[in-house]
């Protein structure tokens, strides 16, 4: 008989829209609170799930939070290339929270903590690829006001032609376009401003 007050591992991955592996790597992480059972089965309280969903929705980003820091989270696996991010967007001073993480699953653990204004992604990284984090993220409809650029050295007919890629995302060629990257962070941050 289930136990109405914690949930398995795979009824949280449906509740959070994520997949059982995630949630594994969240409760793994710390992110996730459970146990397990003497057969070595996670349980997951129901109140943490609640609190982590909870917590999720006040941090899906709005348009009215104005005045506030942009969140960014850039999933690349280079690290040379991880520090020219950090470097250049630092030397912008914008008022950006900046993430990096090395692939998509890292990128879907970081979202499912904290849910960025926009995620900058490689589309080649070891483990989960930009192509498989970005579906996972589209297919979920909490996320869809997350703005997701992909920045990669693949033709850009053939990253669209890739099976189940979104056609919502702003796609753009390496070596990194930062003044192109500059610009569309600076008109999200003066759209949240004018709404605000």
């Amino acid at each position: 008989m289930a136990d109405p007050e914690f949930v398995t591992t795979r009824q949280a991955a449906q509740r959070l829209g994520v997949s059982l592996g995630t949630v594994q790597h969240m409760v793994e992480s710390g992110a996730l609170e459970a146990w397990k059972t003497l057969g070595g089965h996670r349980r997951i309280p129901l109140a943490a799930l609640e609190a982590h969903l909870g917590r999720r929705r006040a941090l899906t980003p709005s348009i009215n939070e104005a005045g506030s820091q942009l969140d960014v989270l850039i999933a690349e696996d280079d690290p040379s290339l991880q520090t020219l991010y950090r470097l250049t967007m630092e030397r912008w001073e914008m008022p950006i929270n900046l993430r990096i993480v090395n692939n998509g699953f890292d990128g879907l653990v970081q979202v499912g903590q904290r849910v960025p204004d926009v995620l900058i992604s490689d589309l080649m990284m070891p483990g989960m690829d930009g192509f498989e984090m970005i579906r996972r993220l589209r297919a979920n409809p909490e996320l869809a006001r997350m703005d997701i650029l992909a920045v990669s050295a693949i033709d850009k007919e053939e990253i669209l032609a890739h099976e189940g890629f979104p056609s919502d995302i702003t796609i753009f060629g390496k070596p990194i376009p930062f003044h192109e990257i500059k610009g569309f962070l600076l008109g999200r941050i003066s759209s949240r401003n004018r709404t605000g």
